[in-house]
């Protein structure tokens, strides 16, 4: 088959490191020294890893039964290359331990600390080497959902089987990886299930293999992914594929007893593709769906496959329709175009909550939508919303901090309504600040510069600079990472509610 470009690259080089091994010692780039043990994250010191970057990773996972809760066992391999000249390097890895590691072939000695694997090659590689490792019989167990332990949805069981929701950073606790969406890749997978279970991974289903009672189903995702979007759902699940919309090929997986029930909400989004494309351009991969589990309470933009808690769809369609359009928008800002940092994060949700509202109020679902955000009722249209969220602004960050600077790393620090709603709210000051036509120009040209990337604020300020033919960055700045929400252009009318005497804990 024909791979991408970059892809068939990074093969090329990683055959010839493999073929001629001594030349991962070779060349320059200085001593070498230890790969950091954290990738540089201002919430997560910890997570992700220096000194290499990870060009794929080839998944191959065995579920011996089709209980839910059985453990697992799987090997990875790692095709990476190197940013410095390494003597050593670390893995994010929290799961139920691991069997032999090699590196281009040869046994590594390997230690614990912490949650990470500290790998140590028998030669150092040389920085810009192309090299491999081979991380066999780790172990995972899926857990049941916990509300009080976000954790418990990295890896979790269901009624029907299990799947995985590690956002923002869990992946690491059943796959040993970078796990940081700084560090993206492409992936394969291979999952080895009991004959008569279904098993979908993210991308394309490639192949399946039979063996006795057992059947590998094999996929691939070309585009790179970061890790907290795998999704590995196992179980009994039918797929109902629905054919192309706009250009793209739907697939949607659900509980085998429920799939009749999910059919007609699930069907709308063979509508919401056409809406988004319209308005953010081509969708950046080759096929979506939605995946729907019982037992969770939210919905996760995991890449091609959106998981919903079933929850979702027995509220009103003013609510899960609007839901639906947030994931999909997510699939360009967020999945496409990761963020640098998970301070970053306001650059995948505002976008996305952007684009939500915006459907509701032009599908009439925005009363239902909104309810319960900052009123009971909801809202008439998109101004009297944004008027809310504005006046909701100073409190906003007084509670949780500035949109694109979120006071800690906990689930519910990350993911406050500042990054949300107030997220939004950057983006509608920037639209009134620029017009219109410039603000769609912009949203365009982010989802297409940065296709199958990673960018930051900074890339953010700087691409609406261009695109409106000024400097933007002192405003979107303010706008970004001031303590008091700046005022409203076009709106010189819009207060901001007073902090109460004593503003309770969030």
């Amino acid at each position: 088959m024909l791979l991408p470009r970059v892809m068939r690259a990074a093969v090329l080089t990683t055959a010839l490191v493999l073929a001629f091994p001594a030349l991962a010692a070779a060349g320059g780039g200085g001593a070498p020294s230890p790969g950091a043990a954290g990738i540089g994250d201002r919430l997560y010191p910890e997570l992700g890893n220096g000194g290499y970057d990870v060009l794929h990773y080839d998944v191959a996972v065995r579920y011996p039964t089709a209980a839910p809760s059985t453990p697992v066992t799987g090997t990875v391999t790692i095709d990476a290359r190197a940013t410095q000249a390494l003597s050593s390097f670390d893995l994010d890895f929290a799961g139920d331990g691991h069997g032999a590691v090699a590196v281009n072939g040869r046994p590594a000695a390997v230690a614990v600390s912490g949650e990470d694997l500290v790998i140590t090659p028998q030669s150092p590689i040389a920085k810009g080497a192309t090299f491999r490792v081979v991380v066999a019989g780790y172990g995972a167990t899926p857990t049941a959902v916990n509300p009080d332990d976000p954790t418990s949805t990295a890896f979790f069981s269901t009624p029907d089987g299990s799947a995985t929701a590690a956002q923002p950073n869990f992946a690491h606790l059943f796959l040993p990886s970078n796990d940081h969406p700084r560090d993206k890749a492409s992936f394969t997978f291979h999952l080895d299930v009991p004959e008569g279970v279904t098993a979908v991974a993210n991308g394309t289903l490639t192949s399946r293999d039979a063996s006795g009672d057992r059947v590998v189903w094999n996929y691939e995702q070309p585009e790179p992914m970061a890790t907290e979007l795998i999704q590995l759902a196992v179980g009994d699940f039918a797929v109902t594929v629905r054919g192309t919309s706009a250009g793209v090929l739907v697939r949607d997986v659900t509980p085998r007893r429920l799939t009749a029930q999910l059919d007609p909400p699930l069907s709308t989004v063979l509508a919401h593709l056409p809406w988004l494309q319209e308005r953010v351009g081509d969708y950046p991969f080759g096929l979506y769906g939605s995946f729907v589990v019982d037992d969770i309470p939210f919905a996760l933009e995991t890449q091609t496959l959106t998981v919903y808690g079933l929850g979702w769809f027995a509220l009103p369609q003013g609510v899960w329709e609007p839901t639906m359009v947030h994931e999909l928008a997510h699939q360009w800002f967020g999945n496409s175009v990761a963020p640098w940092e998970w301070s970053d994060v306001w650059l995948n949700e505002g976008h996305a909550t952007w684009y939500e509202v915006v459907y509701a109020a032009e599908h009439g679902e925005l009363a239902e939508d909104t309810a319960g955000r900052f009123n009971d009722e909801g809202y008439a249209d998109l101004e009297s919303y944004f008027r809310a969220v504005y006046a909701a602004g100073d409190v906003f960050r007084d509670l949780f901090g500035p949109v694109g600077l979120p006071r800690d790393g906990t689930v519910a620090g990350l993911f406050n309504p500042n990054v949300y709603d107030g997220g939004a709210l950057v983006l509608y000051a920037l639209r009134q600040k620029i017009g219109p036509k410039a603000f769609e120009a912009l949203q365009r040209a982010w989802a297409a510069r940065y296709r199958d990337g990673v960018a930051s604020t900074a890339d953010f300020i700087a691409l609406a600079s261009e695109v409106a033919h000024r400097d933007l960055s002192g405003f979107l700045r303010r706008w970004v990472y001031d303590e008091k929400t700046p005022p409203m252009p076009g709106h010189p009318d819009w207060t901001v509610d007073p902090l109460p005497a004593t503003v309770p804990m969030a």
